[in-house]
């Protein structure tokens, strides 16, 4: 056992090494709730379980977007939150992305919708979720 106890010891460390540095890449966000709420520029209690709205005859879901910065680290959180999103960084959006940033969109059409709706207005470097009106 003895002879294993070193070996053990440098993967141990290894292993906590990587998530520690996995952690510390990661973007920070907010940790109050209250602010995150402010974020979503949208009612969602108009929203079913399904996170569908509309008549019983015509749910929908719910088209949101969001700016991010450029960079695959906020591209790679912000897809591990939300499933549903997607990228345009050809398009400003309604929400007019700037230079910098890069236009998302998701939909509630999911499980957890307002989990991941609060995760990511939890980021500090996401400003506003507001509804996609297609035209």
């Amino acid at each position: 056992m003895t002879t294993s106890t070193p070996r053990l010891r440098s993967a141990l460390a290894l292993g906590l090494g990587a998530a520690m540095l996995s952690v510390a890449c990661q973007p920070m966000s907010s940790a109050d709730p209250g602010n995150a709420m402010d974020k979503i520029a949208f009612d969602l209690s108009t929203l079913d379980d399904d996170g569908l709205y509309g008549p019983a005859d015509g749910k929908r879901s719910l088209d949101y977007e969001f700016c991010i910065p450029t960079g695959d680290v906020y591209a790679q959180t912000v897809s591990a939150i939300d499933p549903s999103v997607q990228f345009f960084p050809d398009s400003r959006g309604r929400i007019d992305c700037g230079a910098g940033e890069v236009l998302a969109i998701g939909n509630t059409h999911q499980a957890n919708y307002q989990i991941i709706l609060m995760e990511l207005a939890n980021l500090d470097y996401i400003d506003r979720i507001q509804p996609v009106y297609w035209e």
